[in-house]
């Protein structure tokens, strides 16, 4: 990889592998008259670096010169009695005003020893050789310096730039798997603030970036370095525009001041730029969209979204009061609206909206009718179908308005680890463009396909992986999803001539899928489990070695997903023939990618808003989700109408108004096997019929093996608010109870 020269201020940057072992030649050719190098390291870093970096000082015009310090590893460490240490031992070298500091180490070294330079014999120099992601991408550029105080951290320090900052990704070999995301939540913030093609190199390149590959590290280093040098050259004192910088960092630093050690400097601005962009969201009337992308990128990195159990409100907002952006005693935050675009500097928050924000939980009480119009978040069913269908099919296909989630987010993973090798996104994320591997599936190989709790993903791609010619795929999720049925999928295939074996328990992930090929012909399934199995045979049946006759074996359940996913193959250039109630016959030939596709609004979110007119007597419209849409969850409006509610629904819209008063609410049967995932919405609402009125939901038992037995669940949490309620062999009871409170509150 080429050595990049980039400068910040008066400082040269070089990032380039193997740099370590020419830092004695650059130090003497720019520091030719420096009588002593002070190279200042932590005990962790020397063991592993020492000697690559004493040996490139003494093959070069630095021997004799250097003297090293080790000092402990770790923030705990950042302190006044640190710094003192250093001093004394660099007046104890005769160390003078020639003298160049060397910060050989992560941020806390750099942080420290830059200090140093800063105040030694009032100013030597100094160069940075950052070895840790973090202090690569954001501490080692820059100027900034100090330490922490029991107030809170960097509190006293001083602007001080490095003469030089040489930075080598391969150093990078040797940090822990926490550490190397710990210094990413930083690149997903200056891509967050500055730069949407960064963000999307940081979304595509997750797996890479683990598996330390070493040109897109040096690639995101190097793009990283480049926006933070930009923003220091505008403003090197932090008078505004520099704070943008600090993203995530009035929260994040709170939380690290009461967790450090626990929690590492990246996490917990992690957890700040949620937040912050939450804050942001409330005030300024942000897209969802960015909230769920910033969530899905730091998930993938391991980092932390939520603040940790057991914090207190009332501490973090103590931590807060002290941060350096806060001016006249008001808190302030940096105002991201889209990827790559914020405010030009902090913005003041007043204290309530912060505690809204940080809170748990919160206690809802509507004052007046709830009434307005919305649109709601693209549908998870049909941006999983869309992107496998593209991914499977031939040309580029551009899909807007794909729902930014955790299992949308492991679906393209997955199809890129299947062969997929362009996955673009643009207008702020909400587009992702795949050109489709026309059927040619490569297998993923040893390395495991992770997909956490996605139970659709993990059903489709089953089938999907089937199709490779040769190798083998390893699908494998999280404790729960080892525990989701997937046996009658698996059943099917084997009968078929799929070779897919269990490694740990029979009919669960993980799964080891060899690619054999799909032989086609006739399939029998059973699917009065999960529609989610029939879909994944559908998806991949048009690249079977046969045309492939799918026959459904016994109660067919959810039959709205599978039409669906018809309906979406169509849209692909595949016709299903539906022969009868319980056939479906595929021909062959794979899909052609429609050049764009745009993702319907999501009818199960879109159950929410409609039950908050129900609820309140108020009227609420949902835009893009009607009579026209392809999910089946668009009836749940009928259901809200049996309960006494007005409903007007057109093609692209349904309009809800409730009773004026929820005690007219009426008590119902209602089979919803065809809606099953709304049925937790209609409890909800059934719940505040009056007193004596009772609801019966069948046909759901599907429901007990989601991502948690969600009828039980219902049950659980309803008595938690004082609605009684019984689990039915296929479904749920609730008994109405009107503005009954409940005798105590739980959490």
């Amino acid at each position: 990889f080429l050595q990049k020269m980039l400068r910040c201020k008066q400082s040269a940057i070089v990032v380039q592998q193997g740099a370590l072992g020419q830092l004695g030649t650059l130090l003497s050719e720019r520091f030719p008259t420096a009588l002593h190098f002070a190279v200042v390291s932590d005990e962790t870093v020397w063991q592993l670096h020492g000697e690559a970096l004493a040996a490139s000082l003494e093959a070069s015009g630095c021997a004799g010169k250097w003297h090293q310090l080790s000092i402990e590893p770790g923030e705990a460490h950042k302190t006044r009695e640190t710094k003192a240490h250093i001093e004394d031992w660099m007046l104890a070298q005769l160390c003078d005003r020639d003298t160049c500091v060397v910060a050989f180490g992560g941020g806390v070294v750099g942080d420290l020893a830059g200090f140093v330079a800063a105040t030694y014999m009032r100013g030597v120099r100094v160069v940075q050789v950052p070895t840790t992601l973090l202090a690569m991408v954001d501490s080692s550029v820059g100027g900034k310096t100090g330490l922490d105080t029991p107030a809170g951290k960097n509190l006293v320090g001083a602007f001080h730039q490095p003469d030089l900052i040489v930075v080598d990704p391969t150093v990078l070999r040797t940090l822990p798997r926490r550490e190397l995301c710990n210094g990413m939540a930083e690149v997903i913030k200056a891509g967050l603030i500055r730069s949407e093609p960064l963000f999307s190199l940081v979304e595509q390149n997750a797996d890479k970036v683990q598996s330390l590959d070493l040109d897109v590290l040096t690639d995101i280093v190097t793009r990283s370095i480049a926006i933070k040098s930009e923003v220091v050259e505008l403003d090197e004192k932090e008078k505004g525009l520099r704070e943008i910088l600090n993203c995530g960092h009035t929260v994040g630093h709170a939380v690290e001041a009461l967790l450090q050690p626990d929690l590492l400097h990246g996490e917990c601005v992690a957890i700040g730029m949620v937040k912050e962009v939450e804050i942001a969201r409330r005030l300024a009337a942000i897209s969802a969209d960015l909230l769920n992308r910033l969530t899905s990128c730091l998930k993938a990195y391991q980092l932390p979204t939520e603040v940790p159990a057991g914090l207190n409100i009332d501490d973090i907002m103590e931590k807060m009061a002290v941060d350096k952006k806060n001016k006249a005693g008001k808190k302030r935050v940096v105002f991201v609206s889209d990827v790559g675009q914020c405010q030009p500097s902090a913005c003041v928050v007043e204290d309530e909206v912060v505690r809204l924000i940080l809170a748990k939980s919160v206690c809802v009480v509507p004052k007046r009718a709830i009434t307005g119009t919305v649109r709601v978040p693209g549908s998870k069913s049909i941006s999983n179908r869309v992107v496998l269908m593209a991914a499977l099919g031939k040309g580029r296909c551009a899909i807007s308005g794909l729902l930014h989630s955790d299992d949308t987010k492991v679906m393209l993973d997955a199809v890129s680890r299947l062969g997929v090798k362009f996955l673009e996104f643009s207008d702020g994320g909400r587009t992702v463009t795949i050109d489709g591997l026309a059927g040619n599936v490569t297998a993923a190989g040893a390395e495991e396909i992770y997909l956490g709790n996605a139970g659709t993903a993990a059903r489709f791609l089953t089938t999907a992986c089937t199709l490779a010619s040769s190798g083998s795929s390893v699908l494998t999720g999280n404790k729960r999803m080892q525990e989701r049925p997937i046996a009658d999928l698996v059943t099917a295939l084997r009968a078929n001539g799929c070779s897919i074996q269990e490694e740990r328990n029979q009919g669960c992930l993980p799964l080891t899928v060899h690619g054999t090929g799909l032989k086609g012909g006739v399939i029998e399934l059973a699917a009065t489990i999960s529609s989610q199995y029939v879909s994944s045979i559908l998806i991949a049946a048009p690249y079977a070695q046969e045309p492939v006759t799918l026959r459904l074996v016994g109660d067919v359940v959810s039959e709205p997903y599978i039409e669906m996913t018809v309906a979406l193959m169509r849209q692909f250039g595949v016709d299903v023939e539906k022969v009868d109630a319980r056939t479906y016959r595929i021909p062959l030939g794979g899909y052609v990618n429609p050049e764009t596709f745009q993702v319907e609004a999501d009818a199960s979110s879109a159950s929410y808003p409609l039950a908050l007119a129900a609820l309140t007597g108020g009227t609420v419209t949902v835009e893009a989700v009607g009579q026209a849409s392809i999910q089946g969850d668009a009836a749940f409006c009928s259901v809200l109408q049996k309960m006494g509610c007005q409903v007007e629904q057109g093609a692209q819209h349904t309009t809800v108004t409730g009773p004026t008063d929820h005690s007219q609410l009426r008590g119902i049967d209602v089979d919803m096997g065809h809606i099953t995932d709304t049925f937790m919405t209609a409890a909800v609402v059934m719940a505040a019929a009056p007193p004596g009125q009772v609801s019966r939901i069948t046909n759901i038992a599907n429901q007990r093996v989601k991502e948690c037995n969600r009828i039980a669940a219902m049950v659980c949490e309803l008595a938690k608010c004082g609605v009684q309620a019984r689990e039915l062999d296929d479904g749920i009871e609730i008994e109405g109870a009107g503005d009954r409170q409940p005798q105590q509150q739980q959490q």
